[in-house]
């Protein structure tokens, strides 16, 4: 899940569940049965247009199972009321190392990033840069709970000039965190601060012409800006893990491709993050 509903969600943390996506499998017939959400775009959503849907697609062939969806919000429970309740084996995004979940490997690291008018030439990189005290600055909430940038802007007095956009918005809308990003667009907002991902995808769908730049990593940070991103599964499922590890190392070209059609702000992963949950 990821911060948009969902790594963001995962990391600071419900609806029914909606449906269960295609006809009942044959008997016998290998399934990858997938835990997301059905409007949580760029990751995924009901049309499987988002990169966790094509992702689940490639793990599917790869592993020669047909994809079935149970679809859920990501919002408090996701986990609870889909992976660890049996309704699906793999949820597509998680932080690697997430404590609800046995994590794989990670396939991707993003960050925190600004998003600015290019015609406003800002150049910015970090929170500590003077200019964020005047400048209106947006970023996501999800209801009581801050994510990171807002809790540094926070220690640094800076919050009379925030405001909060929420990244589940109307959930009848496509794209609720889009609206963020709109935002800048119009300059109801000078710069926007999102999850990476999430700001990549709807920057590039702009009417205007987007900057989109990596925040560096405060010494003082209560909680870290980037994360590595995996595949989660049940926890001791061993055995599921270990073939989508596999998978994830044989598919590591094409996935960095895919990565790039959606635009994805990515790090250098640390060498030694092939991390996996207890």
């Amino acid at each position: 899940m990821k911060p948009a509903g969902h790594l963001i969600a995962a990391i600071m943390l419900c609806m029914p569940a909606l449906a269960v996506a295609g006809a009942p499998a044959a008997a016998g017939e290998p399934v990858l049965r997938v835990c997301a959400d059905p409007n949580n775009l760029p990751f995924s959503n009901a049309k499987e247009e988002g990169f966790e849907n094509r992702l689940a697609r490639m793990v599917g062939n790869a592993l020669h199972a047909r994809v079935e969806y149970t679809w859920w919000a990501q919002r408090r429970g996701f986990v609870r009321n889909t992976l660890k309740a049996g309704l699906c084996d793999v949820v597509m995004g998680v932080p690697s190392g997430y404590g609800l979940a046995l994590t794989t490997r990670p396939y991707y690291r993003s960050t925190f990033v600004f998003v600015y008018r290019k015609d406003r030439a800002y150049d910015l990189h970090a929170l500590d840069d003077p200019r964020l005290a005047t400048l209106k600055i947006g970023l996501h909430v999800l209801g009581n709970d801050n994510p990171p940038p807002a809790l540094i802007l926070a220690r640094r007095g800076i919050t009379d000039n925030v405001i909060g956009y929420s990244i589940y918005g109307d959930y009848r809308d496509a794209n609720p965190p889009a609206r963020l990003i709109e935002a800048v667009a119009r300059g109801d907002v000078d710069v926007a601060i999102a999850w990476g991902p999430l700001a990549g995808y709807f920057a590039r769908q702009a009417p205007a012409e987007l900057a989109v730049a990596p925040i560096d990593q405060p010494d003082d940070a209560p909680l870290p800006m980037q994360f590595s991103v995996s595949l989660g599964v049940r926890k001791g499922d061993h055995a599921l893990k270990d073939r989508l590890d596999s998978v994830l190392q044989k598919l590591r070209p094409e996935i960095d491709v895919l990565l790039r059609d959606y635009a994805v702000p990515l790090l250098n992963a640390p060498p030694d993050m092939a991390a996996s949950g207890p």
